[in-house]
């Protein structure tokens, strides 16, 4: 497959798309915990906007086509939070969700000064885990989502880039 997949950042305009992709993308998540109210299936498009306007929001293309995203935000202790990250089920396999990753943490560490960058994942998101872990990040706790699922909490130092084997 020609894989000519662009990073950018992400534009007001993609809020639909994003939108529309997380919807997508989250289901095999809901299904896995048998939980169709988790965050990124019931955040609101006027949320999305939200987030697009004060967030670091990158996004994947193909062509016109939005087939990947990732948020990104400086949380109060000084810690990068990044969530929502989604890869087309189609499009899955090909490093993208590295790729987003790299360019949300380049983005914190760099333009708003991050020292560590922080993620959640369901405990059973076993193919999120293994990506987060390869690219360096370790489980330092547990958390309850909002929504009842039980979450691993993972983190990483900044300046640290993990060789994405």
């Amino acid at each position: 497959m020609g894989m000519s997949v662009t990073i950018s950042v992400a534009t007001e305009q993609d809020a639909e798309q994003i939108f529309r992709l997380q919807y997508l993308c989250f289901q095999s998540e809901a299904a896995l915990y048998g939980n169709y109210r988790i965050d990124p299936l019931v955040q609101s498009l006027d949320s999305v906007r939200e987030e697009l306007a004060a967030d670091c929001v990158y996004v994947a293309r193909l062509g016109d086509e939005v087939v990947g995203s990732v948020r990104g935000r400086i949380t109060e202790d000084g810690a990068a939070a990044i969530g929502k990250l989604c890869v087309h089920p189609r499009l899955q396999g090909h490093g993208i969700g590295a790729r987003l990753l790299r360019a949300a943490e380049a983005a914190l560490e760099g333009e708003r000064g991050a020292t560590r960058f922080r993620l959640h994942t369901g405990h059973r998101s076993e193919g999120n885990l293994r990506l987060y872990r390869r690219v360096g990040y370790e489980t330092v706790g547990t958390a309850q989502g909002t929504d009842g699922v039980p979450m691993i909490v993972l983190e990483k130092q900044a300046g640290t880039y993990a060789a994405t084997a």
